[in-house]
């Protein structure tokens, strides 16, 4: 009889330690995924994005997972070829799927953005702009992913969205406490610009002081439960590769040869330039000087440093400003510079071609372009045999373009130049819109709660297991006795 209360009593307190301190379990959130394409106007690249369910303040801590270089020039060189503009995409499309697990894919997001060279085309043919946009679209629908369309971000989207992805990175919104075990925001926040020139056009953003913005200048965003006030502006028309043929048409108008001297392209360089590729872009096709015909002239380069960043200044309208102080160029209003900016795109490669992405101070800078642009053709196609020889040629005007946007047009000087960092990746991530542009759009995911099940402390279901057990081993001894 005493075994058999003793059977008993372990019974009863296995069945209560069973039921007493059930707590809810949170369970680790799941991963969730997106995809942007960023498809500019030289060419297109894929980002992949992923961040866990449950977000900080109402935005995504967002990482890259992949990014893929689609092949071929940007989409809106496929106008009078729209089907291909989609076809140019699956290649990326087929990798992004091999990086997202098979359960997932139906629930990732998939934008793409078209920035100027799209804008361009939209002004020159909207018919056309219309049908690649649906060719892209229909490609991404074939797709087990959750597309959420295929549009053009105006210019100063694309400012907003890189300025987001900068300070993002570099942790200026929210830094991780490991002591805390929680997100921060870190104080007194350093707040980056951001500086973008792309093919066809440029954007500066940044936070002024004060409230020196007018309400149709401010861009206002709300990211990690705060609000910014932001200046940004986009000038198109004004990218590296829209400058280099604004120069051109100006350097042929201005000549009375078809054999043109050209201070930006290095000694023993020659170029054929159809004057009808001149007229096809609306940044030069409506000069009532370019002749009509379909004639070809020759630019024949003559390394002159000097010479070229004079030319190239003559392509900002500096005199729009007048007397004002808080101007940039063509009449833009633009607040006082404020604090440290990230240069990137092709600010940074343009630079990195030249070894000045190390802080160098300016003289350095100015030395290092006059001396490139001194080299003749035969010397540089020599010493950079692996070079893109259609890209090569172009570094001088490219590095000459950037000294004039920001000391002639963006008001940086001697003193403030040493604000400006040209980088392209920050925290394994590359620099560019589209991550602040999947950050914002995690605004409008909802979050998911963190799925919680009914459980024991783990030291309570161990004792309750070992009762159990123990209640098992003496009742098989009592039958067997």
């Amino acid at each position: 009889s005493a075994f058999v209360g003793a059977l008993v009593a372990l019974s009863i307190i296995a069945l209560v330690l069973s039921l007493v301190r059930v707590e809810e379990v949170t369970l680790p959130p799941t991963v969730k995924y997106g995809m942007v394409f960023d498809a500019g106007s030289s060419h297109t690249s894929l980002f992949v994005y992923e961040w866990d369910s449950d977000k900080e303040n109402d935005t995504g801590v967002v990482s890259q997972t992949l990014s893929c270089d689609v092949q071929g020039q940007g989409i809106s060189s496929y106008a009078n070829n729209p089907p291909e503009a989609g076809n140019s995409l699956r290649e990326c499309l087929d990798k992004a799927l091999q990086v997202i697990p098979a359960e997932k894919q139906r629930d990732v997001p998939a934008y793409l953005g078209a920035t100027a060279g799209m804008r361009l085309l939209r002004e020159q043919n909207s018919s056309a702009t219309e049908q690649v946009l649906a060719e892209v679209a229909k490609t991404m629908q074939e797709y087990p992913v959750a597309f959420k369309g295929a549009r053009i971000l105006t210019g100063e989207e694309e400012g907003a969205y890189g300025w987001i992805t900068i300070n993002y990175l570099l942790d200026s919104f929210t830094k991780y406490s490991p002591k805390a075990h929680t997100w921060l925001r870190p104080e007194a926040a350093n707040i980056f610009g951001a500086l973008d020139l792309g093919g066809a056009s440029t954007q500066i953003t940044f936070m002024p002081k004060g409230s020196v913005l007018s309400q149709n200048e401010a861009s206002e965003l709300t990211l990690y439960g705060y609000n910014y006030k932001i200046y940004t502006h986009s000038y198109l028309c004004y990218g590296q590769d829209e400058m280099l043929k604004r120069l051109a048409k100006e350097l042929i108008v201005s000549s009375p040869s078809t054999r043109v001297q050209h201070p930006c392209y290095p000694k023993g360089y020659k170029e054929a330039v159809s004057l009808s590729s001149l007229r096809a872009s609306p940044c030069t096709g409506s000069d009532p000087r370019l002749a009509r015909g379909d004639s070809v002239v020759t630019l024949e380069g003559s390394g002159n440093a000097s010479a070229c960043l004079a030319a190239l200044r003559s392509l900002c309208n500096f005199s729009a400003c007048g007397q004002s102080q808080d101007c940039a160029f063509d009449g833009v209003r633009q607040p006082p510079l404020r604090g440290q900016f990230i240069a990137f795109s092709a600010f940074y490669y343009n630079f990195k071609f030249v070894n000045l992405t190390e802080g160098q101070p300016l003289a350095t800078v100015r030395e290092a372009i006059e001396g490139l642009c001194s080299r003749s053709w035969e010397d540089l196609s020599s010493s950079y045999p692996t070079e893109n020889p259609k890209r090569l040629p172009k570094y001088c005007a490219n590095a000459n373009y950037i000294l004039t946007l920001l000391l002639d047009a963006y008001k940086f000087n001697e003193t403030s130049w040493s604000n400006i960092c040209f980088q392209m990746k920050a925290g394994g991530a590359d620099v560019g819109w589209t991550l602040g542009y999947m950050l914002n759009l995690t605004n409008m995911v909802p979050a998911e709660a963190p799925a919680r099940l009914k459980g024991h402390r783990s030291s309570l279901w161990a004792a309750a297991i070992a009762f159990i057990i123990l209640t098992l081993v003496l009742g098989l001894a009592a039958l067997l006795l």
